[in-house]
């Protein structure tokens, strides 16, 4: 992957629209750079040169050949109170695609270059503005789905994740000073640390960079959602259950059998959480070629899915199928749904070997705080993170900690096994990389290219 910002220069000049696309009442356009203030007075009717940092003035923007253009307020927020830490102009003039092209025209033509994805932000990390994992929490609390992904992006930007791995970095150099100097002093006989002291203190700092890398699981929920698939026999209510939750009728339903030939996907939120909801074909035995593509599109949705929804007919009790999908489905992820509860004749039900078990009927829609409940303790096994807890929710920050642990895990078993201090300086300098690379202290540019080329331009 070539890397998006290699031709970086500190005191180049970009632009961009930094509102999204569309008609709209303002829109944004942003420039920043060395030129900054130069480039928008080549377009501006005011003085831009006399203006205080972080005020707001009225004018207009005209082009190379002095034609208006739009009335606009301007904003200069001078270096290094910006988000960049660079001279930054902001350009609101009317939204809409056409007058925001134009007034971006004139500011490019003026000398400033296009921004690539990310570059804004960019400038800021290089800069020292904000550090690498900050930077990504922009991108996270831009794409923010829930209210709790839009907390934990927060949260990061406002440098929680920073200072625990600051933290863990001052922890590992403090160990790494003392066995520097069991390198330098060998004979010396030194009081204050042992090998023990260093053993037990690198645990705990394990222990603390475990307990962080384990709030991934939390953290990839709350970020990304999870998926529901409801699943089982033919006309047991599947899609029923699916249109109550939506409340909208998304899946036709029937009392034919087979209704459902594919699998049929929508999206909700449901106890704060994004979920994709899928009803699938009715699983059975047949010679019918379409319906055996459906059963098919069935059992992979069930596989990836991370929540099943088994329903049941509490009218017509278990069958021979209904019990092979019990006994097959994995049950810390399988919520057995007992519907049609609101039929006359609906007797004792069996008892299940499934531990989550709701009763319900999606004709009347009765049961269904029940089954949100119920899903929602499948979904938190131990409960739902605090609002205040620092999660990871970047699979590449969780690697970074894992790989550290091991290295300091290969530090502590050298130390235990008698390992020539010296030796051991290897795994100390990786343990530390890996906790630099979460910050962008150690980063290498293809991950760079990668984590900037998801922004949107103009961020």
């Amino acid at each position: 992957m070539k890397f998006i910002h290699d031709a970086y220069q500190p005191d180049e000049t970009i632009a961009a629209v930094a509102t999204a696309p569309g008609e709209g009442g303002v829109a944004i356009i942003r420039i920043c750079g060395k030129q900054a203030l130069k480039v928008a007075q080549k377009v501006f009717s005011g003085s831009i040169s006399s203006y205080k940092t972080h005020t707001v003035h009225y004018g207009n923007i005209v082009n190379i050949h002095g034609q208006h253009i739009d009335d606009v307020l301007l904003i200069p927020m001078l270096a290094p109170r910006s988000y960049t830490g660079e001279d930054t102009i902001e350009i609101h003039c009317h939204g809409g695609n056409l007058i925001t092209r134009r007034v971006l025209d004139a500011v490019l033509t003026a000398g400033a270059r296009q921004a690539r994805p990310g570059e804004f932000t960019f400038k800021a990390f290089m800069n020292g503005r904000i550090d690498l994992s900050q930077a990504e929490a922009v991108q996270e609390l831009i794409s923010a789905k829930n209210e709790r992904a839009l907390d934990a992006a927060e949260k990061q930007l406002q440098g929680n994740l920073s200072k625990k791995i600051l933290s863990f970095q001052n922890k590992l150099t403090h160990i790494g000073a003392i066995l520097e100097a069991f390198v330098d002093f060998p004979e010396e006989g030194l009081e204050f640390a042992s090998v023990s002291d260093v053993c037990k203190d690198l645990k705990n700092l394990t222990d603390e960079m475990q307990a962080l890398a384990d709030t991934f699981h939390d953290g990839k929920i709350v970020h990304d959602g999870i998926s529901l698939c409801l699943a089982g026999a033919p006309n047991v209510g599947k899609s029923s259950i699916m249109n109550a939750l939506l409340d909208k009728d998304r899946a036709i339903v029937s009392p034919i059998a087979g209704t459902t030939r594919d699998v049929l996907e929508d999206y909700l939120r449901l106890n704060g959480l994004n979920i994709k909801l899928m009803d699938t074909a009715g699983i059975r035995t047949t010679n019918e070629e379409i319906e055996q593509e459906g059963i098919r599109r069935s059992e992979m949705a069930m596989s990836s899915a991370d929540i099943i929804l088994l329903v049941l007919d509490a009218a017509k009790g278990l069958d021979q199928l209904d019990l092979h999908l019990i006994d097959r489905l994995p049950p810390e992820k399988t919520v057995a749904i007992w519907n049609k509860m609101d039929l006359k004749g609906v007797g004792p039900l069996p008892t299940l070997s499934t531990p989550h078990v709701v009763k319900l009927s999606a004709l009347e829609k009765t049961g269904f705080d029940g089954l949100r409940q119920t899903i929602d303790a499948v979904v938190w096994k131990n409960g739902p993170p605090d609002r205040d807890e620092t999660l990871i929710t970047n699979v590449r920050h969780k690697e970074a900690l894992l790989k550290c642990i091991d290295s300091c895990l290969l530090l502590n078993h050298g130390l235990t096994s008698d390992v020539s201090p010296e030796f051991l300086s290897l795994d100390m300098r990786h343990a530390l990389q890996s906790l630099g690379s979460i910050l962008g202290t150690d980063i290498t540019e293809d991950i760079l290219s990668a984590i900037f080329s998801k922004f949107c331009i103009g961020k």
